[in-house]
Order: C-alpha cells, then sequence, then structure tokens
C-alpha cells in the first residue's frame, strides 16, 4: 500500500492483479485498485473531479479526467472516510499510476488539490 497526505486529506492505493479478467496471450492485463481517502482535516470537503496519468511499461502513456470517482462525488466531514475500487487494463502486465484529486472545502468553497500517489502494478509472474 502507498499513502500520501495533502492538505490533511490522506489517499490510499492498494493494487491487485485480476487474472480471471486477463489474456496475457492477447497483451490484455487487467488490474483494480483500491482508493482510501480519509479526511484528517478540519473541514468538511467534498471531491469533485479526478486526473489520472497511466504509464504502460511499453511506453504507453493515457491522460485521463472527469467528475468525481466511479459516478460519485463524496463529501467526507472531519474525521470521515470513503473507500471505492476501480480498474486499469495494460498491454504489458508492468504500469504505473498517479494523479490528484480537484477538492472543495464547503464553509468557503475554496478549492484544492490532493495528490494520489504513485503506485504500481505489476503482475505476479513478473516478480520472479
Amino acid at each position: 500500500m502507498v499513502t500520501l497526505t495533502t492538505e490533511g486529506i490522506q489517499v490510499s492505493v492498494e493494487t491487485e492483479y485480476q487474472p480471471d479478467y486477463s489474456s496475457p496471450s492477447q497483451y490484455h492485463y487487467v488490474f483494480t485498485y483500491r482508493i482510501t481517502i480519509d479526511n484528517f482535516s478540519e473541514h468538511t470537503i467534498q471531491l469533485l473531479r479526478r486526473h489520472w496519468f497511466i504509464f504502460d511499461g511499453y511506453g504507453i502513456t493515457r491522460e485521463v479526467n472527469g467528475e468525481g470517482v466511479v459516478g460519485q462525488k463524496p463529501i467526507l466531514e472531519p474525521g470521515d472516510q470513503h473507500q471505492y475500487v476501480s480498474g486499469c487494463n495494460l498491454k504489458s502486465g508492468i504500469g504505473k499510476m498517479h494523479g490528484w484529486y480537484h477538492m472543495e472545502r464547503q464553509l468557503d468553497g475554496k478549492l484544492f488539490t490532493v495528490k494520489i500517489p504513485e503506485f504500481t502494478m505489476i503482475v505476479p509472474f513478473r516478480l520472479n
């Protein structure tokens, strides 16, 4: 697990290879990642947008952004936690992701950016 804290908002990531949904002979490797967002700040915040950079071991880079996460724009009171699971497919079986969330402080509408730590996705049979 990797963790990073920005302005009292902690983001932790765990990844898992999904062999049942992957097809290595066709260069298709599927990973899931579980994101846990903890609000350790003194403010109620809302996650508005996400922005991802996805790097595949073959040198392919993708950039993905959009509203919310998995169809939600969660609001977190101080001490709250939000968790979700999403996925990513790679061609090489080795890659990494990182990015940020755009958040809004509910008290005064202040917008701020929370970093998502870089994490790797590696199929287990590549780890010898």
